[in-house]
């Protein structure tokens, strides 16, 4: 009874395994078989609940760091593996059928057979080969030598409909399981370059050769159907950790943004008088300090060897921050924002192909056997990445809308102090919409996707111009979507100048309406109009000098 059930748990241990041979399953198979006077089909059932049991272990391993893709990989190989051994095993040719070489199958039958079938006369039992070679062998009595199980019912083969069925059941059952698993797993991947290093290491695995070779003939066999473990069980959870990440990364750069904003605006709130004024608070209350300063920024380094068309598109000079009058701090929040962007984005690339067309052309000539298409969901990555950013940008434009009607409504009020610093406070708003498209880059290639390099967005301005005016370029839905973002950072732009515009022409009407009324001899002789005498000297066709007076009036 004890070498029994040691027998029986050493046997349905082994069946866990997916690194032992098919022939060692198939002996555990028969030796549980003749130990419990089970069927094929039992046998298929042990088979399958000590994978399921497998799969579990696999899932509940500790995990941390780079052991992530080591499961995951081991799982699709132990699913890949399960499924070979289940047609090795438990499938049998149809009549009339030849077998093939390159897949076996019925291994189990013909191992029962082998094993319980009648041997000649001499020839020894089932334990011969196993303890001929040791000393004591010839001291055996002849019972125990001669011993050959048998089973007490017929081993008939497994039908094809219910092996079928059975199998379809088990990878439905087990799918719940591995979904649930493997989304515990992919918490703990913090970055898409994780998760596509993941997806890389499955797909290499399944498009190895030992896999991928007989696999569509094995599925046609046993399920009668294509089975991609990847498009089935994977590919949503690695999407759905996407969106999340991704949504968590905007979710921060939204949060750091008003941030920043806060802070700017509580900078400019300072007094222009205040000693401990920073420059670029300084030249925000003076914006005629900041364009007539000099600075060693204001020319490229490279300026007198490199061509204007041959310079790096990013690459801004001092000189053209001041013709658009795109103060320091303005240049501080938008490189602020630009870096964090930048950073999603080069994250997000490692999910994506590098270049598209390449990686199709090239495809079927390197991986005739993919199994399966590692891009497929690029479009929904590029989509994800599209609305997170613009809801992204949306939520800083509520902040900057939220500041300028609190200013709005403070200024509608009598003329004080801080009067001049939320007029500021409202340029500084004014001039950050206006150029956020342009010295945020990235923010147009995550709207764009990979359409919106540089370098293709100005192949696009250039054959624009070649094609003349009678012909319109057909704008995509994402171009479509980026000028939209445009659009609306303009219009919070000029909604910030207008405020400033109001408030500016309604103390000025103010003021020349308080000196209209004064009626004192100062303010008549203060607003009166004085005239001072210019001299000009001009020269006739004959040579000679003549000189003109002219009065102009001054102030």
């Amino acid at each position: 009874s004890l070498a029994r059930s040691t027998i029986l748990q050493e046997s349905k241990s082994l069946l866990k395994s997916q690194t032992v041979s098919d022939q060692a399953v198939a002996e555990a198979l028969c030796a549980i078989m003749l130990l419990e006077d089970s069927s094929p089909r039992q046998a298929l059932a042990d088979f399958l609940l000590a994978r399921k049991l497998a799969i579990q272990q696999l899932l509940n391993q500790p995990h941390h760091g780079a052991g992530i893709k080591a499961q995951v990989c081991s799982l699709m190989e132990l699913l890949t593996t399960t499924l070979y051994q289940a047609h090795a095993l438990f499938y049998t040719m149809p009549e009339g059928m030849l077998p093939d070489s390159a897949l076996p199958c019925g291994l189990l039958f013909s191992t029962l057979e082998s094993t319980t079938g009648q041997h000649p006369a001499g020839e020894g039992g089932v334990l011969e080969d196993e303890v001929k070679l040791s000393s004591w062998f010839r001291y055996l009595p002849e019972s125990v030598v001669e011993f050959q199980p048998a089973l007490r019912t017929l081993a008939h083969p497994i039908s094809q409909d219910y092996l079928r069925d059975t199998l379809q059941k088990w990878i439905a059952m087990c799918s719940d399981d591995i979904r649930a698993g493997v989304s515990n797993l992919l918490v703990y991947v913090k970055s898409m370059k994780g998760l596509a290093g993941i997806r890389d290491a499955v797909w290499e695995l399944l498009t190895s050769e030992s896999i991928s070779q007989n696999w569509e003939a094995v599925c046609r066999r046993l399920l009668d159907k294509p089975a991609s473990f990847w498009e089935d069980l994977l590919q949503q959870l690695f999407l759905d950790r996407l969106e999340t990440l991704t949504k968590e990364g905007f979710d921060s750069i939204s949060s750091s943004s008003k941030q920043l904003l806060t802070l700017a605006l509580q900078e400019l709130e300072v007094k222009s008088g205040t000693s401990a004024l920073s420059k670029h608070i300084q030249f925000e209350h003076n914006v005629a300090l900041f364009l007539w300063s000099e600075s060693s920024s204001d020319l490229p380094s490279d300026a007198a060897w490199v061509n204007v068309a041959n310079r790096g598109q990013f690459a801004k000079s001092g000189l053209s921050m001041k013709a658009q009058v795109l103060t320091p701090c303005v240049q501080s929040f938008c490189s602020a924002l630009d870096s964090k962007l930048k950073d999603r984005l080069d994250d997000l690339l490692c999910y994506l192909p590098t270049d598209s067309s390449a990686t199709k052309e090239a495809a079927p000539a390197a991986q005739p056997r993919s199994a399966f298409d590692r891009y497929a969901d690029a479009s929904t990555v590029e989509g994800l990445l599209r609305d997170h950013c613009v809801a992204c940008i949306h939520h800083v434009l509520g902040c900057v809308r939220e500041e300028l009607q609190s200013a709005q409504s403070l200024l509608g009020g009598q003329a004080d102090a801080p009067r001049d610093a939320r007029l500021n406070a409202v340029l500084f708003m004014a001039r950050l919409c206006q150029s956020l498209s342009e010295l945020c880059p990235h923010l147009k290639q995550c709207i764009l996707g990979q359409s919106g390099s540089t370098e293709t967005a100005l192949k696009e301005t250039r054959s624009t111009k070649k094609l003349g005016k009678g012909k319109a370029q057909e704008v995509t839905p994402m171009q479509a979507k980026w000028q939209g973002v445009k659009a609306e950072l303009l219009q919070q732009s000029l909604f910030a100048y207008q405020i400033w515009n109001s408030a500016v022409t309604k103390d000025l009407v103010q003021c020349f309406t308080r000196t209209l009324l004064l009626d004192t001899a100062g303010s008549v002789l203060a607003t009166a109009t004085s005239w001072d005498e210019i001299e000009i000297q001009e020269e006739t066709e004959s040579g000679n000098s003549v000189t003109s007076k002219i009065r102009l009036p001054v102030q």
